[in-house]
C-alpha cells in the first residue's frame, strides 16, 4: 500500500476508494469456497504463491454494520473471540481515525506463530464502514526471536450495511508470511482457515451488544476520538515494513500429518 516503497503515510479517499473496488470487484478473483453463505476468492500469480490476496465475504443477518465495526475495533472483546491471537494492543496514535498496533498470532503446529506491527486506519462511509491496515517498523517494537515477523501489504475489513440490521462483511487480505510454505497451507487458508475465521466474526457479533452492556458501554474510543488516551505516534518515527530485511524460513519440508489436532477443530 505504501506509495513508492518507502514513505510512510496516513491512507487517505483515494485508498479507501480503491481497496471497495478491490473488495466488491470479481475481475482477476478465482473463487476457492463457497458453501453456508462464505464465499472465498484469491488472486495470485499461480496456486503456489505464498504471497497470494485473499478475500472472503460473508453476510452476516441480525447484526447492524455499525456493531460489526465496532467488534472489529475492540481489543478487548477479541480477546473472547480470536482464539488464533497470541496478543494484541494499541502503540499509539497518528490521528483521529489512524493508529499503531501490535498482533500476534497461533499458526498451526509445526510452522512458527507470526506477529505483526501495522499501521490501521478508518472511515466511516455513511452507513458503511472499512477497516485497512499495511506493515510498518517501529523502533520500540522490532522483530522477537519467538515470533517470525510477517509483513501485511494490504488487509482490511469492508462491512456494508444489506438491510435492516443486517450487513455484509469483506476480508481482504495480502500478507506476506516470511517463509517458504508448504502448498497444503497455502489451500487451507482458502479451505478451511478463511471461512472459519469469517463465521467466528458473525457469532461475535451475534454477541457483542449483551458483552458490551456489561464491559465500560460508553468507551469506544474508534467513535468518539476524545475518548483515546493513546500516546502519540509521529509518522516520522515509523518506516515501511520492507519484507526482504526480515528472516525467511523454510518451512516447505513440514507435512500436513502433523498439524496439531487444536486446527482441526471447527
Amino acid at each position: 500500500m505504501s506509495r513508492g516503497g518507502e514513505m510512510v503515510y496516513i491512507p487517505d479517499d483515494s485508498d479507501f476508494s480503491s481497496f471497495r473496488d478491490q473488495c466488491e470487484s470479481l475481475e482477476g478473483w478465482h473463487c476457492r469456497y463457497n458453501k453456508a453463505g462464505v464465499t472465498v476468492w484469491s488472486q495470485g500469480q499461480e496456486e503456489s504463491c505464498t504471497v497470494q490476496k485473499i478475500k472472503t465475504r460473508i453476510s452476516c443477518k441480525d447484526v447492524p454494520a455499525e456493531t460489526l465495526y465496532d467488534v472489529l475495533h475492540d481489543t478487548s472483546y477479541r480477546k473472547k473471540w480470536d482464539s488464533n491471537m497470541i496478543e494484541t494492543y494499541d502503540i499509539g496514535r497518528l490521528t483521529v481515525n489512524a493508529d499503531v498496533g501490535y498482533y500476534s498470532w497461533k499458526c498451526p503446529s509445526p510452522l512458527k506463530n507470526r506477529d505483526f506491527v501495522t499501521l490501521r486506519s478508518w472511515l466511516p462511509l455513511g452507513n458503511d464502514y472499512m477497516i485497512i491496515n499495511y506493515s510498518v517498523k517501529h523502533p520500540k517494537y522490532p522483530p522477537r526471536k519467538d515470533f517470525v515477523r510477517a509483513v501485511s501489504l494490504q488487509t482490511g475489513y469492508l462491512i456494508k450495511a444489506n438491510g435492516d440490521g443486517a450487513c455484509i462483511l469483506y476480508y481482504l487480505t495480502q500478507v506476506d508470511p516470511r517463509g517458504s510454505l508448504p502448498k497444503w497451507v497455502v489451500n487451507r487458508v482458502s479451505q478451511f482457515v478463511a471461512p472459519k475465521a469469517m463465521k467466528k466474526i458473525y457469532k461475535a457479533g451475534l454477541k457483542y451488544p449483551e458483552w458490551k452492556r456489561r464491559h465500560d458501554p460508553e468507551y469506544k474510543p474508534w467513535v468518539y476520538p476524545e475518548q483515546n488516551t493513546l500516546p502519540s505516534v509521529s509518522l516520522a518515527e515509523l518506516s515501511v515494513q520492507h519484507a526482504d530485511s526480515l528472516e525467511n524460513i523454510d518451512e516447505t519440508g513440514l507435512s500436513e500429518e502433523h498439524l496439531s489436532t487444536s486446527d482441526h477443530e471447527a
